[in-house]
């Protein structure tokens, strides 16, 4: 009886991890798609992003359900239960970029309808956006290889991508003081969005880290993370 039970309950913490990769494939399509649609200036796609975010919304739901469910019936412990707790993170993480994303859907659509901006004129949001697919990647890499040393290359990643929003907020500051009606505070927006991403997935490597190590590294400088690698 007892084999039986482990046997279920493994179960159910792989079919949990499943639902999160799961989770993972719908961000990172939410993601490809509006960068797609950057590159034609494209409202259709944007308007099905900014539908496609309830399934993630649903897959948070779902999993979120299931991790309860998992600690209140099998009240795991050590390592089981990090996972439990990892995965309960993670997902808030996930679902969060998804808000991200349609958010920067919704401005860029309304951008195009009402402003009928191109492409070009998204050039900067757009590379906010390319900056943060490989910090995804390998976050969400991290997680699924168990791959605690991720945190190394996302903290430098997520500092060239700080760098770039910054350099970018003061160039739009200068251009809303020249044309306070334009299209300025719309882009910001959208950058800060971008921006936010990038914070997500470092967060995801810092779960990853908990998950290994059992050390939380959430509110440990970057310097000091450096040190115990």
């Amino acid at each position: 009886m007892s084999e039986h039970i482990s046997s279920h309950f493994h179960q159910e913490l792989e079919q949990v991890r499943t639902d999160v990769l799961a989770m993972v494939g719908l961000i990172e399509q939410q993601l490809g798609q509006t960068l797609e649609a950057f590159n034609d200036a494209d409202k259709e796609i944007l308007a099905q992003v900014v539908q496609n975010d309830d399934k993630i919304n649903e897959l948070e739901v779902s999993i979120d359900d299931a991790c309860q469910t998992i600690l209140v019936r099998r009240q795991p412990t050590a390592g089981d239960l990090r996972l439990v707790l990892t995965v309960s993170r993670v997902i808030v993480d996930l679902e969060r970029m998804g808000d991200e994303i349609k958010k920067i859907a919704l401005h860029a659509n309304g951008l195009i309808a009402k402003h009928h901006v191109s492409c070009k004129q998204l050039y900067d949001t757009h590379r906010l956006l390319e900056m943060t697919v490989p910090m995804l990647r390998q976050s969400l890499d991290a997680f699924a290889r168990l791959d605690d040393e991720t945190i190394l290359k996302i903290n430098e990643l997520d500092k060239s991508l700080d760098m770039a929003y910054h350099n970018q907020s003061s160039a739009l500051l200068t251009y809303m003081m020249e044309d306070p009606y334009g299209i300025g505070m719309e882009t910001m927006l959208m950058n800060k969005a971008a921006e936010c991403i990038g914070d997500h997935a470092k967060n995801i490597c810092e779960h990853v880290v908990y998950l290994v190590r059992g050390i939380d590294v959430c509110h440990v400088p970057v310097d000091e993370i450096h040190k115990n690698f």
